[in-house]
């Protein structure tokens, strides 16, 4: 059973979205140990009201420390676009599997090299919690994929 981690630019909050999230966390947890972790403080909150260099420069900087514990994987639009069963091939790459999703103004083009992976979800834009859905939505899928189950048909 791997472990996957979605690192994101939010806020944590308690709305009609979290049900959903948890949901999909749960019909996963029979393959997968998924962890969400909303990463925001003070410097991000000033950053962003500097400029889009200062806080992507923010985010970097409360993103980078997890690289070093698994297979790193970032949403970002310009992302190479991926089916749900290329998706689920990369949920077979490692024990801990990380996924990173920026914040307004995106990702600094250094953080992104250092990923092992850019996807795009689509070529919209997403609100996090909509990001969060659709992204828990393919990891389901993808873990159904890889273990047989039905779900993806």
């Amino acid at each position: 059973m791997n472990k996957i981690n979605i690192y994101q630019i939010a806020k944590s909050s308690n709305d009609e979205f979290n049900k959903i999230i948890e949901d999909f966390i749960k019909m996963s947890s029979k393959y997968s140990k998924i962890e969400i972790h909303n990463l925001f403080n003070k410097k991000i909150a000033k950053a962003q009201t500097i400029s889009d260099i200062e806080a992507k420069k923010s985010y970097s900087e409360v993103f980078e420390p997890f690289l070093n514990s698994g297979y790193n994987i970032a949403l970002d639009v310009l992302g190479k676009r991926v089916d749900s069963f290329e998706f689920a091939k990369l949920l077979q790459n490692s024990a801990v599997i990380n996924f990173y999703i920026g914040g307004a103004y995106g990702f600094e083009a250094n953080f992104l090299q250092k990923c092992d992976k850019k996807i795009s979800l689509s070529e919209l834009t997403f609100a996090h919690k909509i990001a969060n859905i659709v992204l828990l939505e393919q990891v389901f899928r993808g873990l159904c994929i890889n273990n047989n189950h039905p779900y993806h048909k």
